[in-house]
């Protein structure tokens, strides 16, 4: 959700919001021209390709709005960033991508070798970035947070072209690979404002229910998307044998998907397409929809036990466009 799209109750509010976001792409921008090309130029090409800065938000919606917002809240939502960044770069390397967001990736234009240190750029400055907060609690977390990124790309590795793989191992994987991330960015807001452990724990969970949420409308836009605005093509887990929700949904009603989802990485495009379709046949779209749809009502129900010391209800607003962008 654009920052823009919320629904401000008043023009400090929004001018708050709008003015901490300017300053994590300030920062970002500094980021991207303080590094010698060609990783210069491939960190402000992805920088250039945009994306909602949904990380970033809610490190500054979880913020105490008791307080103006404090230089190491900026820092700490240009770290969830960077991170985040960092990511993408290095999924691109490993998935062969050649698009990102309609653009292409840094692997594709730069070359595989100046993707991975660009990657290794961001990584590195995003704890840079969270360093200069001088807490030693947030550092902790955000590193905690970088080494499940690291183990959910190894489980996603490992479990290529699994047609057993069960829910409860996907969920783990999404934690380790999305929402973990989403979490550790709504706590480091909480954390570096003052806000109480209890709280910090409250909103954590929601970042991470939003996060698991996100993963799974994402995985259901691979197989439902429209390829101009995801600017991506359909089937891309099946091409590399990613097993997501909707394809262990199918598999549980049709199990004899399953030798053709084992060999997805071999499938012509007729073949991906017929795949697809009889995916969506089985109804295992819509069963993922609604499993989505149920972490987001959790998300929501933990704000209601919040007190008004973060901004409850736009963060219930960022929680709904999660299920709005995927109607």
């Amino acid at each position: 959700m654009a920052h823009q799209d919320l629904s401000w109750r008043t023009v400090v509010q929004r001018r708050r919001y709008s003015d901490g976001l300017d300053a994590v792409e300030e920062r970002l921008s500094t980021v991207a021209g303080t590094y010698a090309e060609p990783l210069g130029s491939a960190a402000r090409s992805l920088l250039g390709a945009g994306g909602k800065r949904v990380r970033p938000l809610l490190t500054l919606l979880c913020a105490s709005r008791r307080a103006p917002l404090a230089a190491a809240v900026v820092h700490a939502a240009t770290a969830a960033e960077l991170l985040h960044m960092a990511t993408l770069v290095h999924d691109d390397v490993l998935d062969r991508a050649e698009l990102r967001r309609g653009r292409a990736t840094v692997a594709h234009e730069y070359g595989v070798e100046t993707a991975v240190s660009t990657g290794n750029f961001l990584l590195a400055r995003a704890f840079a970035e969270l360093a200069l907060t001088g807490d030693g609690a947030a550092v902790a977390l955000l590193s905690k947070t970088a080494v499940g990124l690291s183990e959910g790309e190894v489980l996603q590795r490992q479990e290529a072209y699994d047609v057993t793989l069960g829910v409860d191992a996907y969920r783990r994987r999404c934690e380790r690979k999305t929402a973990d991330l989403f979490a550790a960015a709504a706590r480091l807001g909480a954390l570096l404002s003052g806000i109480g452990e209890r709280q910090q724990l409250a909103l954590g969970e929601y970042g991470r229910l939003l996060g698991l949420a996100f993963q799974v409308f994402d995985d259901i836009l691979d197989l439902d998307g429209d390829e101009d605005l995801t600017g991506k093509r359909l089937g891309a887990d099946i091409r590399d044998g990613t097993v997501t929700l909707p394809l262990i949904y199918a598999l549980e009603t049709r199990p004899d998907l399953g030798p053709r989802l084992r060999d997805g990485g071999r499938l012509d495009e007729a073949g991906v397409a017929a795949l697809i379709a009889e995916v969506r046949a089985t109804g295992a779209i819509a069963r993922a929809r609604a499993t989505a749809t149920g972490f987001i009502e959790r998300a929501q129900r933990l704000l209601s036990a919040c007190s008004d010391d973060v901004e409850r209800d736009l963060l219930g607003e960022v929680a709904r466009s999660v299920v709005d962008r995927y109607a």
